[in-house]
């Protein structure tokens, strides 16, 4: 008997197509070896070992990528992507800057903020009042949506996607939460200030950042620690999940509870001047101030007691203090491992080979941190291709797989609302600035390969192949001018795609009955969920 409902109908054709179990088990795929996948494709076309370095490198491949890396090659590409400028091109500068968030910074931010709450407060009627507090939060929920409309335009349309790309590990490795207190106000200085211009540069000074962060301080609470009175969750959290790993884990890091106490020592004083006034000081101390928008160090509030932070006496100085922790931090060898691990496990496999995480590790030793050294090293080992032949490929999260799907089906035409793309990415359980314990979203395929997920992922997979699903319309839900429709079956599919896959996926293209469902189970295909 026919279904009554349509969805339901495309739905029953869809798992049957692509039996479900299957996709479940998608790195169960069968893999190319690199001269066979080399073969696969016709004569010009991106071999499939080519197409998935790429894949991995940027958020997903485009026609303007693909025609990149066949005319350089992997070593001049991989040198091009670490060395373009931080500055966006015009026509991507242009959108950014037309968002509310970039009217902005977080300093004007604050001080908005207590204006009003001052006179909310001076309200004498009480709907008023609470009507005015209610719309005082949504403008705190507007600015983290902005903040993601800008990160998602810059992963979807930036020809820098390695920036990108590193910019989404790194606001992972030093999460913070959007929902905690004022975080929020600080947010989009902190990914766009602190973490996307130094995504590529040396580790020390990425890590020295966030330490004078506003979002990160008050996320993690050292913004009240102070001498006689010391908060170590920053300390604990700079060791464990920012720098050196694990005590006693894979990094080999051997810290202990009195280094923990001696960092947040450290650290006091370390904080956010949210008063709009610097602190009174008196003479002795007035030199050692340090404040820059909504940072401070207020040597008030700081332990002047000499430390010894793992085996490396810290004389009394202020503020120094902190940047010479910092640098005994970031130059341990169990830093240079731990960041290589985590480096290793989010592009290349869960399991990544202890022998390429070594030889990364060297490299971050020897180069004094420079993350692009690390990653060069990475993207160009011969475990790269080694691995997938071997039939290990990397699982895509739900950020990776939204935004390569937005790639590949719409190619650099501009979406005009994005907030689609935020509401699927919070369906997936991975909204942006939405993690809430600070070790950030996990990059297995554990996390992300449930069958509630690929559910989920089907449903949109069939949005994003049915039409524009409301990516060109206005802020409003009005349609505007200019309508898409995605063509993932287009040059690009034939010459690089296509031969990358199963014969049972391509069975399930040749049996769809419009363009919507044969773009819909491409995007819901196993090879599509895998990098």
């Amino acid at each position: 008997m026919a279904h009554p409902n349509p969805r339901a109908r495309w739905t029953q054709r869809l798992a049957s197509w692509l039996a479900l179990p299957l996709l479940l088990a998608a790195c169960a795929q069968p893999a190319l070896s690199p001269d066979a996948a080399a073969a696969a494709g016709a004569k010009g076309s991106l071999s499939a070992v080519d197409l998935r370095w790429l894949n991995t490198i940027s958020f997903g491949a485009d026609q303007a990528s693909v025609q990149r890396l066949q005319a350089i090659g992997r070593q001049r590409y991989l040198e091009e992507q670490l060395t373009l400028p931080v500055a966006d091109p015009p026509a991507l500068a242009s959108a950014i800057a037309a968002l509310p968030v970039s009217q902005s910074d977080a300093l004007a931010r604050q001080q908005a903020l207590r204006a009003e709450r001052q006179r909310i407060a001076a309200l004498s009627d009480e709907t008023e009042r609470q009507q005015a507090r209610q719309a005082l939060n949504r403008q705190g929920r507007d600015l983290v949506i902005d903040a993601g409309r800008r990160h998602l335009l810059r992963a979807l349309y930036s020809p820098a996607q390695l920036r990108e790309q590193m910019t989404w590990f790194w606001m992972n490795h030093f999460s913070v939460y959007a929902g905690k207190g004022q975080v929020r106000l600080a947010l989009p200085d902190y990914e766009d200030k602190v973490i996307r211009p130094r995504a590529l540069g040396k580790f020390r000074d990425l890590v020295m950042a966030t330490v004078t962060a506003p979002a990160m301080l008050l996320y993690l609470d050292n913004a009240q620690s102070a001498v006689n009175r010391i908060n170590e969750n920053y300390a604990r959290e700079l060791m464990e999940l920012h720098t050196l790993g694990v005590s006693g884990g894979p990094s080999g890091s051997q810290y202990t509870q009195q280094d923990v106490q001696e960092l947040a020592r450290v650290l006091t004083g370390v904080g956010v001047n949210l008063r709009g006034e610097p602190p009174r000081l008196g003479p002795a101390r007035a030199g050692l101030y340090r404040g820059e928008g909504l940072f401070e160090f207020n040597p008030n509030r700081h332990d002047f007691g000499p430390k010894t932070l793992l085996g490396q006496r810290i004389d009394p100085s202020g503020f120094a203090e902190v940047e010479q922790a910092v640098a005994i931090l970031s130059r341990q060898p169990a830093t240079a491992r731990f960041i290589s691990a985590k480096l290793a496990t989010y592009f290349l496999a869960d399991s990544p080979p202890p022998a390429l995480v070594e030889r990364m590790a060297g490299t971050f030793v020897r180069t004094d941190g420079d993350i692009g050294a690390v990653l060069t090293t990475l993207f160009l080992s011969k475990e790269f291709d080694r691995l997938p032949a071997a039939g290990t490929r990397k699982f895509k999260d739900p950020m990776v797989f939204v935004v390569s799907s937005m790639r590949l089906a719409y190619d650099g035409r501009p979406v005009t609302n994005l907030r689609p793309v935020v509401n699927w990415l919070n369906q997936l359980g991975e909204p942006l600035y939405g993690h809430v314990a600070p070790d950030g979203y996990p990059a297995m395929e554990s996390a992300w390969a449930s069958s509630g997920q690929m559910v989920r992922r089907f449903e949109i997979a069939r949005a994003i192949g049915s039409g524009p699903a409301g990516l060109f319309a206005g802020e409003d839900g009005q349609p505007a001018t200019r309508r898409g429709f995605p063509v993932p079956n287009s040059r690009m599919f034939y010459d690089t795609i296509e031969a990358t896959l199963s014969p049972g996926t391509r069975d399930a293209l040749a049996q769809a009955a419009s363009q919507g469902e044969w773009n819909a189970v491409l995007l819901s295909s196993p090879e599509w969920m895998q990098r």
